[in-house]
């Protein structure tokens, strides 16, 4: 049988770091292959050559039997090479549709676009709106983007970076069936994920990397989590150890916050309620787009047009603080948008500092300190095993799972009273992961009030007190994590619940 791909001593060499060293690399027609590795193993940086976007120094790269040099993007995707990013390539002013044009011939209508979109998304159940423009989309919903643009060129060549880290358990089922009937029909499919389950369950081969070289391969079906964590990492990543405890008095309070939509396609949050105490951290579930990018920009103060009573912080209404006085008041951020949100690209780790860590310290009658933001940001790359050179790297060279554990690191140091977060492992890791849980479950211990959105339903029952569900803006009752069940938080996922906390449609046993 001819390879579809074969890769052939690939290197490629950064300043500070072999990226690709001598990497080979086989995919056959119609199989689903994954690759493993730990942030900053060179797996990305593997799928851009591939892809045409990073050039190699060196190596050959053979595509159906034929050797090739792939120039750029657009050749790729005309050999029939697809490409799904961790980090999206859309233009946030653009629409949906208009951001998938780019990709195709010129000669096709927009209409015509709109309706194959339409026609994608519905059958592979990943929902979209053709006409809404990008920047008012989740992350899980420019997953969805990128998804369905990459299906779209029918292509012969998948590649899926993180495909399903914003994706629900019901959506991550949806894209498999898509994938293996893909698979069935003769498309090659290169999966990187850092979900082990999943890469068992999906794949039938799994190239090994570390350090920037290929260090095994293996047919996932017949190893474990253990054995893949050990294949990736060198190691079992460390248990977790969430023990109960009572919580203190309420930190952050919303009391029935009702907003408008900000835009045509914005979600409206609808009588909202719920606290978070000191020392516990409150988990909110629910699928991408329900109205977790609103609260989170109420709380946060990004978003000032709450009732000024309606957010209660240490007993005093908050709601027309702006995010600065939040910020210097005890309440950190970690955004579900790494780049542009939770980082600036262009700038190195020691300035990204200063996006949170404005004291006397760091700046002083208008004059930033450097010496103070390089010696923080090198204690973080330190405690939290950053794979970066130094705290002069830029922020957008990182992986995308080293920039999330240096962002969660910076907001956890500045030791918070309140800590919002989104998609805290977001694209990371199983060590890393276990890390950054670690350090959340550190911090509540410490007393700090952690509210943490997650679309990772196994994340929040592993750190959670207790549970909340978002739901086409309305938010459910609170339930103790260790009186939930994954099948309750799904049915609420829906929308189905009353007052009681009780599933929609169930009534209380009479005794």
């Amino acid at each position: 049988m001819t390879t579809r791909l074969a890769l052939k001593q690939i290197t490629k060499q950064y300043p500070a770091v072999v990226a690709n060293d001598n990497v080979d690399l086989t995919v056959l027609p119609g199989e689903i292959h994954a690759v493993l590795g730990e942030n900053g193993a060179g797996k990305s940086t593997l799928m851009k050559i591939i892809y045409g976007v990073t050039k190699p120094d060196s190596g050959q790269m053979f595509w159906n039997g034929q050797e090739m040099r792939i120039s750029s993007p657009s050749a790729a995707r005309e050999l029939g090479i697809g490409m799904v990013f961790q980090h999206f390539s859309l233009f946030d002013t653009l629409t949906v549709a208009e951001n998938i044009a780019l990709g195709l011939p010129s000669t096709i209508r927009l209409d015509d676009i709109e309706n194959r979109i339409a026609d994608t998304a519905r059958q592979y159940g990943l929902d979209l709106e053709p006409q809404r423009h990008v920047h008012t989309l989740s992350v899980g919903e420019c997953q969805r983007v990128e998804i369905v643009r990459a299906l779209l060129g029918r292509p012969q060549l998948l590649i899926l970076d993180e495909p399903t880290s914003v994706l629900t358990p019901q959506a991550v089922d949806k894209l498999f069936e898509t994938l293996r009937k893909l698979a069935n029909e003769g498309c090659s499919i290169l999966y990187i994920s850092h979900k082990l389950d999943e890469i068992r369950a999906l794949c039938h081969t799994c190239t090994v990397m570390r350090g920037g070289k290929v260090t095994g391969v293996c047919d996932p079906r017949n190893e474990t989590d253990a054995s893949l964590s050990r294949l990736m990492i060198g190691t079992e990543p460390p248990a977790i150890t969430h023990n109960e405890r009572p919580a203190g008095e309420a930190r952050l309070s919303v009391q029935r916050l009702s907003l408008p939509k900000a835009h045509p396609f914005a979600t409206e949050l609808d009588d909202i309620d719920f606290e978070v105490r000191a020392g516990e951290i409150l988990g909110v579930a629910g699928v991408s787009g329900n109205g977790q990018q609103e609260l989170l920009a109420v709380l946060s103060g990004e978003d000032t047009r709450a009732p000024r009573t309606a957010l209660v912080f240490d007993g005093r209404p908050i709601g027309d603080k702006s995010t600065a006085w939040r910020r210097a008041h005890g309440i950190g951020v970690v955004p579900e948008e790494r780049l542009g949100r939770g980082a600036v690209p262009e700038l190195s780790l020691a300035h990204n500092m200063l996006l949170s860590h404005q004291t006397r310290a760091t700046v002083s009658k208008g004059l930033v300190n450097r010496g103070a933001i390089q010696s923080l940001a090198a204690g973080i790359i330190q405690r939290f095993k950053v794979k970066a050179p130094g705290a002069q790297a830029i922020a957008a060279s990182l992986s995308g799972g080293n920039l999330q554990k240096y962002i969660v690191g910076r907001e956890v140091t500045r030791n918070p009273k309140v800590l919002l977060v989104a998609q805290p492992t977001w694209g990371v890791d199983v060590g890393a992961a276990a890390q950054i849980r670690s350090e959340l479950l550190a911090l509540r211990d410490a007393g700090c009030a952690l509210l943490i959105i997650s679309e990772e339903l196994d994340e929040l029952f592993e750190i959670s007190d207790r549970l909340v569900v978002l739901a086409k803006g309305r938010m459910s009752p609170s339930i103790k994590t260790s009186q939930a069940s994954q099948d309750l938080i799904g049915q609420w996922m829906s929308g189905l619940w009353d007052s009681t906390g009780a599933p929609a449609g169930t009534e209380e046993p009479v005794c």
